[in-house]
């Protein structure tokens, strides 16, 4: 048996818990650069603003219904997504996270009603977080994310499903009659795994809902589409075909990218991204223990602005596989150095690591001494570091307990420097709320 606790909105509820006085009113969180919706209140989705929605195409419902657009808080949402997910964790013995707002819990060995325990849960979650969430539950993972969609919108949608199965549903405590009955009144969409393109390929063959995906012959299937899609149907059947994965497998490529704020020219404005850039790369690189053998360094101009054109990148290979931010930096800018031409209006830049390896299965790559070459670590005569991975656990230790950007290199100091400098690289974010709960001098205030 498999549960799934999903967030309900989560971002927009994060915001929530902070400002109470959002409760009720349509809003929308922002992406990058204020560009497009990422979440929806249900008052939002009420007034027909859908995934992906161009902010300018719905800013002026501001005066219009009160629609309020936030810019993402990323950093807050990432700590209220621990939260959540710690409090998750005690539904069952064991726990996958899929998405920030999504956990698979495995119930195996759970005795007792799995909906009252569920609903249990879920009612810690409220209480100590102040985050609403849906759990489904089924004897697959696929019917699991099934059961979690039937009970979300048995809450928002009153009469669509049996009421029953509002916040909390369990298919494994269905009749078969009315399992088919919630089956056969969900759209093929809906099912984990059935995209846009798939969804309307079985519309057009007569399969409409979730029932008649789960009639059809497996190896039919496999032979009309893919294994995966095959999987899914009988997952559907209730044959468990996936098991809960607690470590994810490694990236075999690590990239961090950002469209600016606005246009930038000059090439030490560059600098500072793509230094910034490299080193959030090389803090997921390791992240996962793993160690990079290339870099790759883009940049290059909107395609959507009458502006000349420019697109460009370069790939450096390293002398050593390494996860030093200070190599993976120095490689960057030297990549940035390669491609840049003055008179462009760049939008945008990205770092990504390529050639991903192991740390444990990569034999010395971390020793080093005073005859290696100046751009494997050092500047020429200086002393070498015997373990530079040591400094680097050493940084991130340091940035974990104290916040990101509490030490970095000094390349890219002034990315985050408080001093007023230009720094049109940088992401618009005028409308992002306060870091609650990991910047001491943004936490909220209660006077009595």
């Amino acid at each position: 048996m498999f549960a799934l606790v999903d967030g309900n909105n989560f971002y927009v509820s994060c915001e929530r818990v902070f400002r109470p006085s959002l409760q009720g009113r349509p809003v929308v969180v922002l992406s990058n650069n204020d560009g497009c919706a990422i979440a929806r209140s249900n008052e939002a989705k009420d007034l027909g603003i859908r995934m992906g929605h161009p902010w300018h195409e719905i800013r002026h419902m501001e005066d219009e219904t009160g629609l309020i657009g936030l810019s993402a808080n990323f950093e807050l949402y990432g700590d209220m997504s621990d939260r959540m997910m710690s409090l998750a964790a005690g539904l069952g013995p064991e726990q996958e996270i899929y998405s920030i707002d999504e956990s698979f819990i495995g119930l195996e060995g759970v005795k007792g009603d799995l909906a009252d325990r569920a609903r249990a849960v879920r009612s810690r979650i409220l209480a100590w977080t102040g985050i609403p969430c849906g759990i489904g539950i089924g004897p697959t993972k696929t019917l699991a994310k099934l059961a979690n969609h039937i009970a979300k919108t048995a809450e928002r949608k009153p009469g669509t499903y049996p009421a029953r199965f509002a916040q909390v549903c369990n298919l494994a405590d269905t009749t078969p009659e009315e399992l088919q009955s919630l089956l056969q009144a969900t759209d093929v969409g809906e099912v984990w795994g059935v995209g846009g393109r798939i969804g309307a390929q079985l519309r057009d063959l007569g399969i409409k809902t979730v029932w008649d995906l789960s009639r059809m012959e497996p190896h039919l299937v496999r032979q009309r589409w893919s294994v995966v899609l095959e999987r899914t149907v009988q997952e559907l059947r209730g044959v468990a075909c996936m098991s809960l994965d607690d470590a994810p497998p490694p990236k075999q490529q690590i990239a961090c990218t950002r469209s600016f704020g606005s246009a930038v020219r000059d090439q030490g404005q560059l600098a500072q991204a793509v230094s910034e850039f490299a080193v959030r790369a090389s803090e997921k690189l390791r992240a996962q223990s793993s160690l990079a053998g290339e870099v790759l360094v883009f940049i290059r101009t909107s395609p959507f602005r009458k502006v000349p054109q420019y697109s460009k990148s370069h790939v450096l290979p390293l002398v050593r596989p390494t996860a030093d931010s200070r190599q993976i930096v120095t490689a960057a800018l030297q990549g940035l150095k390669a491609i840049y031409q003055p008179g462009f209006d760049y939008a945008k830049a990205g770092v990504m690591l390529m050639d991903i390896s192991s740390a444990s299965q990569v034999q010395g790559e971390l020793c080093f001494d005073a005859t290696a070459e100046s751009s494997d670590l050092v500047h020429p005569g200086q002393q070498a570091l015997r373990d530079p991975s040591r400094l680097m656990a050493a940084l991130d230790a340091v940035n974990q307990r104290w916040g990101k950007h509490t030490m970095k290199l000094g390349s890219n100091r002034l990315a985050h420097s408080q001093t007023p400098s230009p720094k049109g690289w940088v992401m618009k974010q005028e409308r992002r709320t306060p870091r609650y709960t990991t910047q001491w001098e943004e936490m909220p205030l209660v006077r009595a």
